[in-house]
């Protein structure tokens, strides 16, 4: 079976090759936290949550729609099972923390992180477990030598219990390794027009001030396993450069970015250096030139010379209208100042004084 989903998954487009996937469960346990269920159960394939399960609702619910027809009723009734289980477990197992440590009060938050990734182009299987506690590591599993990684000496009393129990550990380790990897391959065939999709980036290049570095932006990718650097004439550099991290966007994509300092770099010279994209399933880089014609910027730019001649030209145009309209209003002044006092230029009539300009018989007699 496992061989078949290999094939299925390793065919079609190349945006499904040389990729790291993952699946991880999130569960976290909490006492006397405001405005948080007591246990919370996420499940993540890729970084992209597919499930999920509090002691609210105590019901299971998938998060994306692929897992509608990936699954049926009976599955999530098995799922909402386990995690009413795992809420009683983790319930009591951080009462059994807070007596060790004779903490009676206040907040306390137990977590464990579970999961496998798998390299689908090599086939390594790489596996862990690992669980906190009010914000610390508390212990971890090593899988080469199946035994527990205590990093304090609180968590030490739990790895001598723990380490006794080799029959869980070898259930421990065939879990991580077999169990985990199956259900991961499956959720990525089901899902795959999602999971296993690739978005290029759109690249910018940006630059605050003259003085400032030049910043190669790129934003809206998918996966998130994609690199961003700078190079020189075919040589990547890691001198005068500041890596960014990889951020996620609200729609789902990723972006990043990485800072160039350039205050060095002769303006003859920018165009030896070039912003480079990566990103796993595609061959092709996207390479971007420095450029300062390209480069984006809050600084007011220089007013080009053909700018200033169409400026120039509009205010001389403006200026003759305007001499134009000026002179046909003097002219019009002046006839009307030219004609008979006392006389209405509309009127063949003389205008009596005082009248209001009616000729009627009626008004005139005494």
């Amino acid at each position: 079976m496992f061989t078949v989903l290999s094939l299925l998954l390793l065919t079609g487009a190349h945006s499904a090759t040389a990729r790291i996937h993952s699946l991880k469960y999130f569960l976290t346990t909490s006492s006397q936290v405001p405005n948080l269920p007591e246990f919370v159960g996420v499940s993540l394939v890729d970084d992209v949550q597919i499930e999920y399960y509090d002691s609210n609702t105590m019901k299971a619910e998938p998060k994306q729609d692929w897992m509608f027809k990936a699954t049926d009723s009976k599955y999530w009734e098995r799922q909402t099972q386990i995690g009413l289980d795992a809420q009683k477990f983790y319930k009591n197992e951080i009462e059994i923390l807070k007596e060790r440590f004779n903490q009676t009060e206040g907040v306390h938050i137990y977590q464990r992180m579970v999961g496998c990734e798998w390299d689908n182009e090599t086939g390594e299987v790489k596996g862990y477990d690992q669980y906190g506690y009010d914000g610390e590591d508390f212990i971890s599993m090593d899988l080469e030598t199946e035994t527990w990684i205590a990093p304090t000496p609180k968590s030490f009393i739990t790895k001598l219990e723990w380490d006794q129990d080799k029959v869980h550990l070898t259930f421990k380790k065939n879990y991580l390794l077999q169990e985990l990897p199956s259900y991961l391959k499956m959720f990525l065939q089901h899902g795959r027009s999602s999971l296993l999709r690739t978005e290029l980036p759109r690249i910018s290049l940006l630059q605050k001030s003259p003085s400032s570095p030049v910043s190669c932006h790129a934003t809206g990718f998918y996966p998130d396993s994609a690199v961003l650097f700078w190079r020189r004439e075919g040589e990547e550099l890691h001198e005068d450069v500041y890596q960014g991290e990889v951020l996620p966007n609200h729609d789902g994509t990723f972006q990043m970015s990485t800072d160039l300092k350039v205050s060095s770099i002769s303006p003859e010279d920018w165009r030896r250096y070039e912003c480079v994209f990566q990103i796993s399933g595609v061959k092709e880089d996207i390479v971007t030139k420095l450029d300062k014609d390209s480069v984006e910027s809050n600084r007011e730019k220089p007013i080009s010379v053909t700018t200033i001649m169409i400026i120039i030209t509009a205010v001389v145009a403006l200026a003759v209208v305007s001499a134009v309209i000026g002179l046909i209003v003097y002219r019009r002044k002046k006839a009307q100042s030219t004609s008979p006092a006392g006389k209405d230029p509309g009127s063949s009539q003389p205008l009596r004084s005082g009248d209001g300009g009616s000729n009627s018989p009626s008004e005139t007699s005494s």
